[in-house]
Parts: structure tokens; C-alpha cells; sequence
């Protein structure tokens, strides 16, 4: 007997091979599935501005990218002594703007350069609802848990998304012709909506993501892990404690679900080999100075140098350093 409703993945989509230059962009879910693609060595970068749930400010943020902008102190606010951008994680903040700035800017520099090299452009929107700084109308992609009065709060609409978006696919088609755009959307609850504006939110994104997809058959694509997380891993085992969030096991069964969407034979090939090298990497022995040790080190160094060999691309100094450091302890 089949206990649960299997979600039918996408077929035909077009390859995400390893030697991509991938950007994610968007919510939390979008930093759990961007970590597995730099643990298995992807060329990627993940939200440069740190975590955005709504797409306008996720447009807003590309589009600074690719300007280029540069910012400076009139582009921040200050509160309370700490300095910070409406566009940016808190992350970015300091009690020091010019560290404030020298942050920002070079996160900005880097993920223009990624852009301009990019394969895919991957997005994960979070909700619908945003909020406007009452001064000049702007969508915030951070609120920094300032004073309510602050804020227009609103849901954007369908075509004002769809028009954003448009916007931005041809803009950066005609600048890399090859560039494709996959879009998801979070199965994160986004309970301060409350559940029944949780729903409206995400039906926004839906139906705005199938209109872009109707507009860009060829360059926009959708993968379904909302559907994969509500329709398919339904029970709470699949979430984390809060109730809210994905679990561990939720996150990597739909990263699975991904690969057989979009990975290509040789890249699962790529991916085996690396798990064997990550797994040795991870493992803690009870000697490490044993001789049996360091012959398991010697291999794994060894495995690490013929994947570089192989694939140019791949930036492994960090295993190579871990694995030359142990054996010389």
C-alpha cells in the first residue's frame, strides 16, 4: 500500500551541471539548499544580501548588483547607535558605518562578478507580504526589528511581481543569453501572517511564478518544493521543532528530489565521488596518530588531488590544508 502523495517532479528540464556558476537568492530555505551546493562543491553564491523573503526586494537586490551601486552613508539608517541597510541582513550592521559599508560594498563586488559568470540564477520566495518605509514608499528587505510605526505593511500583487520579474529576465538574458532562472517557493510558514494570510501569500507567489514560466517557457523554470513539503512530507516529523521550518531530513530529501530533477549522470558521478572524500573528512578516529590513520588520510588527499586534476574548476585548498595539517599533527 502507498501511504503518502508522491509529488510528480518536473521531467525535460534543462541540466544544472557541476561546472555551473549558480546564484541563489531568497529565504532560509534558500540557505539550506545553497550550503549542500557548496558542501558538494558547487560554484555558487547565496544571498549576497543576506537572507530576503519577498520578491521585491529580491529584484530590488539583483538589480543593485548588476547596476553596478555602490553604496555609502547616505544609503544607511541608524538606530539605537548601530548603523545598517533597509536592503540587508543585520548581519551587515555595525556600530561603525564605514564597517558597515566595507562590508556591504565587498559582498557587492563579489556577487557581481558571480552574476556576470552565472548559469542559473535560482530563487526562493517567502512571502507576498512586504513591508514600506513610510518615508519614501521603499520595500525593506530587513525591518531590524524597528518600531512598527515605521512601516506600511502590504501584499504586492500578481502582476506587480510579474512585471518586476520581467523586467529583470530580459534584462539580464540579452546581457548572457544562455542564463536560465528557476524559481521555488518556501514551504516555511510564515506564521506572523497568520495562517489564512500564509495561504494568500503563497497562492501570490504561485500564480505569479506560473505566469513568468507561461511568459519565459524557455528560460524560467519551476521546481515544487512547497508541494514536495506540504503534499508529500505532510507530518510533523518532517519539521523542525518549531513546527515551522523544514527538518535536516526534510531539506536533504528534497535536495534528492532536486538532483533527479536537474543533475545530469555525470554530475551524481561527481557527487559519489565527493561523499566519499567529505565522509572521510568528517570522520573522527580514536587515534589520530595511528599509522592506519594517516594511510586514510594519505587516500583521501590523494582522491582530492585527482578530482582537482580533473575538474579544474574546483577551489578544494581548504580539504587539501585540513588533510596536510592532520598528518603533520
Amino acid at each position: 500500500m502507498e501511504f503518502r502523495t508522491k509529488v510528480d517532479l518536473p521531467v525535460g528540464m534543462p541540466p544544472v551541471n557541476h561546472s555551473d556558476v549558480l546564484m541563489l537568492w531568497g529565504s532560509c530555505f534558500a540557505e539550506n539548499i545553497g550550503k549542500l551546493f557548496m558542501d558538494y562543491k558547487f560554484r555558487c553564491d547565496v544571498n549576497p544580501f543576506g537572507v530576503l523573503y519577498n520578491p521585491s526586494s529580491i529584484a530590488e537586490a539583483i538589480s543593485q548588483v548588476d547596476c553596478p551601486f555602490i553604496y555609502n552613508k547616505e544609503n544607511l539608517k541608524e538606530y539605537q547607535g548601530v548603523w545598517y541597510s533597509l536592503m540587508h541582513h543585520s548581519s551587515f550592521s555595525s556600530r561603525n558605518p564605514e564597517e558597515c559599508l566595507t562590508k556591504i560594498n565587498a559582498r557587492l563586488l563579489h556577487a557581481r562578478e558571480c552574476l556576470h559568470q552565472a548559469h542559473w540564477v535560482m530563487f526562493t520566495w517567502g512571502t507576498a507580504w512586504v513591508y514600506e518605509w513610510k518615508e519614501n514608499g521603499q520595500v525593506v528587505g530587513n525591518c531590524h526589528k524597528l518600531p512598527g510605526n515605521c512601516f506600511n505593511r502590504r501584499l504586492l500583487g500578481v502582476d506587480e511581481i510579474v512585471g518586476a520579474y520581467s523586467l529583470l529576465v530580459e534584462r539580464l538574458s540579452a546581457l548572457k543569453p544562455d542564463l536560465h532562472f528557476l524559481f521555488t517557493v518556501s514551504p516555511i510558514r510564515h506564521v506572523k501572517d497568520g495562517m489564512h494570510g500564509n495561504q494568500i501569500s503563497k497562492s501570490v507567489l504561485l500564480l505569479a511564478v506560473q505566469k513568468l514560466i507561461d511568459a519565459y517557457p524557455a528560460r524560467c523554470f519551476y521546481f515544487p518544493s512547497y508541494e514536495i513539503m506540504v503534499d508529500e512530507l505532510r507530518d510533523y516529523r518532517f519539521y523542525a521543532d518549531d513546527m515551522l521550518h523544514p527538518s535536516f531530513q526534510a531539506v536533504h530529501y528534497i535536495w534528492e528530489c532536486f538532483g533527479q530533477t536537474f543533475f545530469p549522470p555525470a554530475t551524481h558521478r561527481f557527487l559519489k565521488d565527493w561523499e566519499v572524500v567529505k565522509k572521510g573528512l568528517e570522520h573522527r578516529p580514536f587515534d589520530p596518530d595511528s599509522k592506519q590513520y594517516q594511510r586514510f588520510l594519505s587516500q583521501i588527499l590523494l582522491n582530492i588531488e585527482a578530482l582537482k586534476e580533473k575538474f579544474a574548476y574546483l577551489d578544494v585548498q581548504n580539504e587539501i590544508n585540513l588533510c596536510q595539517a592532520r598528518l603533520k599533527k
